[in-house]
């Protein structure tokens, strides 16, 4: 069954497509509106991006995004090494420690952002940076597990066996043939890591604290006072930034030594 001969199988496929990037188009569109009012059209202007340049405001919840998803992203990119060199070789209990480390990918995020700030409160945690960066953590390592082991699961094990076979320790193998093997993995999984964190809005929005607003609460705090050229300059440049990392993850994590 070839679902390209089900009838009007492409207009309904053209009207999704639209649906989903019109909206992203209208607000890049919008960004570069000369009027105060959003949905009213003067003429083009680059002084919105100027003026989200200068905000102290945005300066300060854009340096919070990059704090917590650059030190996310590392820990993250760390323990799903870790974890993915763990489990290459079959042994028991894998199957079951594989879907331990993708569950942040099947629950709904509102699920796990409300549980963690429970689990924060009851243990009395300060909300802040520091929660943020640990949650993030948490949910980021799958994001950077799974292009990791993608790339463990394409290497052959000759290379790794000829260099035991030339009397090289395990960890001289791992430092001189299995990481620079693994490189782009690695590299993929972290800049995964790092824009998922970046982007997130749910778990950063229940643990932040005074003074630590991340660039999607700060839209989302903003917003509630009606959409302006500036709020569509700041998400059009997030939208471009995450567009750009994806990309960079997928070429990354195709890379051939």
């Amino acid at each position: 069954m070839n679902p390209r001969r089900f009838p009007l199988t492409r207009e309904i496929s053209l009207v999704v497509l639209a649906y989903l990037y019109v909206p992203v188009f209208v607000l890049i569109v919008y960004s570069f509106n000369a009027n105060r009012t959003a949905t009213i059209w003067t003429h083009a202007s680059l002084d919105w991006y100027g003026r989200i340049l200068v905000n102290p405001s945005i300066q300060a919840a854009a340096w919070n995004s990059l704090v917590v998803a650059i030190t996310a992203a590392t820990a993250a990119t760390i323990l799903a090494l870790l974890a993915a060199l763990s489990t290459r070789r079959a042994f028991m209990g894998r199957g079951a420690a594989e879907t331990v480390l993708n569950v942040p990918l099947i629950l709904p995020e509102i699920v796990v952002a409300v549980a963690t700030l429970l689990l924060f409160v009851a243990l009395g945690v300060h909300l802040g940076l520091g929660a943020m960066i640990a949650a993030h953590t948490a949910f980021c390592i799958p994001f950077a597990y799974l292009p990791i082991r993608a790339r463990l699961d394409g290497m052959s094990g000759t290379y790794e066996e000829a260099a035991q076979d030339l009397y090289a320790s395990h960890f001289r193998t791992f430092r001189r043939v299995t990481m620079p093997m693994l490189l782009p993995g690695v590299m993929a999984g972290f800049t995964l890591a790092f824009v998922t964190s970046l982007d997130d809005f749910l778990t950063s929005f229940f643990l932040s604290g005074p003074g630590t607003t991340t660039l999607p609460v700060y839209i989302f705090s903003a917003i509630r006072s009606g959409i302006s050229p500036e709020i569509n300059a700041i998400s059009a440049v997030m939208l471009v930034v995450s567009v750009l990392l994806v990309s960079l993850s997928f070429f990354l994590g195709r890379l051939r030594r």
